[in-house]
């Protein structure tokens, strides 16, 4: 699979406009190449020539002086070019790859390894290299200067958001003593239907219509899963379920949620590294929310001290509202939410956060990224009241990995538990009847033509 899409991803790039090839496909001495574009860089930056725009007049000109006595061919040439017009008009070796809509991470731990994220899978691009450290430096004060933002000694951590809506991270020493490194992941307009993770397998059809009537039903719902596991993907999609009518607020450290409903507020946070009180967190934006006249909130993850205020909005008649937390599975995922409210400065004791999340949460939809690279929805639980003073769980959907196949590619099925859960009620109470077939007088059916039954 990763020399299949290393393959596919060096095809792709030798068919684009600029005719790139690898750096050792043209240069079998790539410290040749190196030198070149080492001196030619430096002669630009001797006359300040970093401006977007700069003429290809220009360019040539700084090529030319350099290249006087070596004879190369056309098409190494043309590739020094390219690489020197990314660094003058563009975002030196990264251009291509913040161009490229099939990459959705992008990965620099060192001049010579970067790494590209393509379908889930992670792979290391030998199409491209930079010069040194200095020269990954120069790179991020580039991508983040229209930020109105710098990364120096005194300031060596940089987390923000591009133009485009890609989100950077980018460390460089003393806190990262090997050298710089920087992790990008892109803004990917979500696109995907419901439609779509049925088809890919991320879900059943079953599962597809329960969870389109627990948006209907305006049940709570926390997203629980991974890093890069596909939470705001799910979360977007899950969205497009809302009532055009409603009025929605989304909240969201950077604004990935694309909803269409005509009625939507987007509010993002606002951090500074200087002045505190200049800023305005995820909790300082839902509770001003809550004066908004929202008829659902959203929050792009709950990760601080706002799960206890989101907790209070679900509720207080926010019904209908969705977030989504990091966690490893639903148990964890409720178990991080409580820490997050134990932990937020509030005197609450700690049967009373158990209560208030098992009166908020209404399901937990974890999705996983599988080893095959995959995403699938592995469980659709659903949040009971206490028992003996413990939040405890119940599995609606579940998904059972059986193996492996001859190509690694995960092999299971979905399962729906033989028990109407009480959310079900929830969802007739508000004239859904999306799920009937599924469960009404479910002890009866024989099920043959539902998902397979385990009690």
């Amino acid at each position: 699979m990763k020399n299949n899409l290393l393959e596919a991803f060096n095809i792709k790039v030798q068919n684009n406009s600029k005719d790139i090839l690898t750096d050792y496909e043209i240069f079998p001495d790539k410290n040749l190449l190196d030198a070149l574009r080492t001196k030619i860089i430096e002669n630009i930056i001797d006359q300040n020539m970093f401006a977007k725009d700069t003429s290809s007049e220009f360019i040539n000109s700084q090529i030319d002086a350099v290249l006087t006595g070596y004879d190369l061919t056309k098409l190494e040439r043309n590739h020094i070019y390219n690489l020197i017009d990314d660094e003058v008009n563009g975002f030196g070796p990264l251009t291509e790859l913040l161009k490229d809509d099939n990459i959705s991470e992008i990965m620099v731990n060192s001049p010579q390894e970067i790494y590209i994220e393509i379908d889930g899978h992670i792979i290391k691009d030998e199409s491209v290299s930079f010069i040194n450290n200095e020269h990954i430096i120069r790179t991020i004060q580039r991508l983040i200067q229209p930020l109105g933002k710098t990364i120096d000694a005194k300031n060596p951590m940089i987390d923000s958001r591009l133009a485009d809506g890609s989100r950077i991270n980018a460390v460089i020493p003393p806190i990262s003593p090997k050298g710089p490194v920087i992790t990008i992941r892109k803004f990917i307009k979500n696109t995907t239907t419901m439609e779509d993770l049925i088809r890919t397998g991320s879900l059943t059809p079953y599962m597809a219509r329960f969870l389109e009537a627990a948006i209907k039903g305006k049940l709570n719902i926390l997203i629980s899963g991974g890093s890069a596991a596909g939470k705001t993907s799910l979360l977007n999609t899950l969205s497009a379920f809302i009532n055009n009518e409603e009025r929605i607020i989304t909240i969201e450290d950077a604004a990935e949620l694309d909803l269409k409903q005509n009625h939507v507020i987007s509010l993002e946070t606002k951090y500074n590294n200087y002045v505190k009180e200049d800023e305005y967190t995820i909790r300082d934006l839902v509770i001003n929310s809550l004066r908004m006249r929202p008829d659902r909130i959203i929050v792009g993850e709950v990760r601080g001290k706002e799960a206890f205020d989101m907790l209070q909005a679900m509720n207080t008649g926010q019904d209908g509202s969705l977030t989504t937390i990091h966690a490893n599975s639903p148990i964890d995922a409720l178990n991080r939410l409580e820490s997050l409210v134990l932990t937020s400065g509030l005197d609450i004791p700690l049967k009373t956060v158990r209560q208030y999340i098992s009166r908020a949460i209404d399901l937990v939809v974890h999705i996983e990224k599988m080893s095959d690279g995959k995403r699938k929805i592995t469980n659709i639980c659903e949040v009971n009241s206490l028992e003996e003073d413990n939040i405890t769980l119940s599995d609606i959907f579940i998904f059972e990995q059986k193996g492996l196949t001859e190509t690694n590619q995960v092999s299971g099925e979905y399962t729906l538990i033989e028990k109407i859960p009480h959310v079900y009620e929830k969802m007739k109470n508000r004239g859904i009847d999306l799920v009937d077939d599924i469960f009404k007088n479910s002890k009866k059916n024989n099920h043959k033509d539902l998902p397979h039954l385990k009690k």
